[in-house]
C-alpha cells in the first residue's frame, strides 16, 4: 500500500468518476474533470523540470485551480508549499527562501508582490498565474489555462511512496513560520481519515475511504477556512478521498456562505473558531436563510468560545457541532461534541484521539485532575525544515517511545477527557501567577458589548507583566470599562483581570482564524491604551 495523497484521490476517481468533486459559485466539476485537468497540469509542470521533491508554492485563496494544483503536485510527487496570501513582500520573501521555492502559483491579485519577491530570490525560477477578475499586472508568469491545456492529461506512471514528502507552513502568530515535515501516509492518518476520528481504529486499506463512498450517497462538504492551512486543506481532501463533494467559496462573505447553503444544499460546515462563528451569526441573524440541510458544524484550529457554542445550538438545534483540537505539528488531537453550558470560561473539552496523551514535564501521562502538555505518539511529523535545533525541542523519547510534546496545556477529566487550557508559550506571568490568554479571551468575548478580543502580556515594573486586552466593539463600537470589568471579576480570578485596554476598528487574525498576536503587540507597542485598571 502506498497511502499516498494522489493515489488515495486516483482511487476515488476510479470508483465514482461522473460524482460531483467541487461546487465553486456557479462552476462544477466531477471528478473525473478534476482529474483530468490535474493530469494535463502535472504533465505541464513536469515538461518545464519539475517532479520529485520539487517546492511548488502555492499563493491562492479558495478554489478549484488550488485543488487543481495541489492535486497536480501531490500526482508528480513533487511538494506543494502554502504562501500566506496575506503575507507583506519580506514575509513573502522569507517563505520563499526559507522553503527553498523553485515555482509557484498564485492568483492574479497577488502578482504585483509575487514580481517583486521573485525579484529578490532568484531560486524561484518559474511562476504561473490565475485568473481571478482582477486586472494585476504579472510580469513572466504563464496564463494558468494555457498551461492545463498544453499539458499532456495521462497519469503519472512512476511508482509513489508513502513516504513522499507533505510540509506545512505554520502560520507564525507568535514567530517566524516554520515548515513542518510529514510523511504522507502519516498526515493521512492523523488528519486525513486514515484513522476513524471517531473510533481511533485505522482504516482497513488505502481503498476503504473509496470503497464506502461509492456504496453511499454523497453528502456536501462546505469548507470556510482557507485551503493554505491545514484546518481546510485536510478536511477537503479527507471528502475527497471518500467521494463527497466540497464546496468553496473564493472569499469568506458570511451573507454570501448562508445563501450558498441554501442554495447547494450544505450538509456540513468546516469553520475555524468564533473568528467564523460570530460573523456567520450575525448575517444569519440579519437575514436567515434555510440552513435545514445542515446536519454538522465542525469546527478546529482556533478557539470556539462557550458562549459562541450557546449561540450556535440556539439557532441550530439539530446540529451537530463539533470542537476538535490539534496543530502543524500533532495532527488531529481529540474531538468534542458541544452541548449548551453556562460557564463561559469552560475550554474544549474532547475525547483524545489515537495517539494523543497528557504528560508532565519529564513526558509521562498524567492522572485525572492533573494538568500538563498535550502530546503525540504514533504517526508524527519528521520535524521542522531546516531547522534541527526546533526539531529536537520538539521531539521526545521517553521509554522508548517517541513522541511530540506541544506547548498546549490540558487537565485530564474524571472520564478520560481533556480539557484544553491554552497555549503555554502564551502564559503571561503576573507576579508570580499564570494566566492562560485564551480563558481570559473567552470571558472578555463572552460580554455582550465586545464583538472580539486578543489578550496579551504587556511589561510591568512590579509584576513583570500585566494582562492586556484588545477589543473591538460592537455595533456602536463603543465598550463600557466599567461594566466589562464586572463581567470578568464574575467569572475569573482578580489577577485575570485585563488592566489595559485598547479598543481596535478590527482585531486582527490570520487568515485561518487564530489570534494574530504579532499583529497584537505591534498595536498596542506605540499608542496609549483606551482604558486603565488601578
Amino acid at each position: 500500500m502506498s497511502n499516498n495523497f494522489a493515489d488515495l484521490f486516483e482511487h476515488a476517481v476510479d470508483a465514482m468518476p461522473e460524482r460531483l468533486a467541487i461546487v465553486e459559485g456557479e462552476r462544477r466539476m466531477t471528478f473525473r474533470q478534476l482529474d483530468t485537468r490535474a493530469d494535463a497540469l502535472a504533465g505541464h509542470l513536469a515538461a518545464a523540470g519539475f517532479g520529485a521533491g520539487s517546492h511548488i508554492g502555492f499563493q491562492m485563496h479558495n478554489g478549484i485551480e488550488t485543488m487543481e494544483t495541489l492535486i497536480a503536485c501531490f500526482k508528480l510527487r513533487a511538494v506543494p508549499i502554502n504562501v500566506n496570501y496575506r503575507y507583506g513582500v519580506e514575509e513573502l520573501r522569507y517563505v520563499y527562501d526559507n522553503a527553498d521555492l523553485t515555482a509557484v502559483i498564485h492568483h492574479r491579485r497577488y502578482g504585483p508582490a509575487v514580481d517583486r519577491v521573485r525579484a529578490a530570490v532568484p531560486s524561484v525560477r518559474y511562476a504561473m498565474v490565475v485568473e481571478d477578475g482582477t486586472d494585476e499586472r504579472c510580469d513572466g508568469s504563464v496564463p494558468y489555462e494555457t498551461a492545463v491545456e498544453s499539458g499532456c492529461a495521462q497519469r503519472y506512471s512512476g511508482q509513489r511512496s508513502a513516504d513522499d514528502l507533505f510540509m506545512m507552513y505554520t502560520g507564525g502568530t507568535t514567530g517566524l513560520p516554520k515548515g513542518v515535515m510529514w510523511r504522507q501516509e502519516d498526515m493521512w492518518r492523523v488528519l486525513g481519515g486514515g484513522i476513524d476520528f471517531y473510533t481511533g481504529e485505522p482504516v482497513a486499506d488505502e481503498y476503504q475511504q473509496s470503497r464506502i463512498g461509492a456504496q453511499t450517497p454523497p453528502s456536501r462538504w462546505f469548507v470556510l477556512p482557507p485551503l493554505i492551512h491545514a484546518a481546510a486543506m485536510m478536511p477537503t481532501f479527507t471528502a475527497l478521498w471518500s467521494g463527497q463533494t466540497v464546496l468553496f467559496e473564493p472569499k469568506f462573505e458570511p451573507a454570501r456562505i448562508w445563501r450558498a447553503v441554501a442554495r447547494e444544499r450544505a450538509n456540513i460546515l468546516v469553520i475555524t473558531g468564533d473568528a467564523m462563528a460570530r460573523p456567520l451569526l450575525d448575517a444569519y441573524r440579519e437575514r436567515p436563510a434555510d440552513a435545514s440541510s445542515l446536519v454538522a458544524i465542525g469546527s478546529g484550529a482556533a478557539l470556539l468560545s462557550q458562549s459562541v457554542k450557546n449561540e450556535l445550538l440556539e439557532l441550530f438545534p439539530g446540529v451537530v457541532l463539533t470542537d476538535s483540537i490539534g496543530s502543524s505539528e500533532t495532527g488531529f488531537g481529540g474531538i468534542g461534541f458541544a452541548s449548551k453550558d453556562d460557564d463561559v470560561t469552560r475550554g474544549p473539552r474532547v475525547a483524545t484521539g489515537r495517539g494523543a496523551v497528557v504528560v508532565d514535564d519529564d513526558g509521562r501521562p498524567v492522572g485525572p485532575g492533573e494538568q500538563g502538555w498535550i502530546a503525540k505518539t504514533g504517526s508524527v511529523p519528521l520535524g521542522y525544515y531546516k531547522d534541527q535545533a526546533r526539531s529536537d525541542r520538539l521531539f521526545r523519547t521517553v521509554d522508548g517511545v517517541r513522541m511530540v510534546v506541544t506547548d498546549d496545556r490540558a487537565r485530564v477529566e474524571p472520564d478520560g477527557s481533556v480539557t484544553l487550557l491554552g497555549r503555554g508559550d502564551m502564559v503571561v506571568n503576573t507576579g508570580g501567577e499564570k494566566v492562560f490568554t485564551e480563558e481570559v479571551e473567552a470571558v472578555v468575548k463572552a460580554y455582550a458589548g465586545v464583538y472580539d478580543a486578543i489578550v496579551i502580556g504587556v511589561a510591568h515594573e512590579r509584576w513583570g507583566q500585566q494582562v492586556a486586552a484588545i477589543v473591538s466593539g460592537n455595533d456602536s463600537g463603543s465598550v463600557d470599562f466599567a461594566d466589562l470589568e464586572r463581567h470578568v471579576r464574575a467569572h475569573l480570578a482578580g489577577y485575570k483581570l485585563p488592566r489595559r485596554i485598547w479598543v481596535a476598528e478590527r482585531v486582527g487574525r490570520t487568515p485561518s482564524g487564530k489570534p494574530d498576536y504579532r499583529w497584537a503587540r505591534a498595536y498596542v507597542a506605540d499608542r496609549e491604551p483606551d482604558h486603565r485598571v488601578s
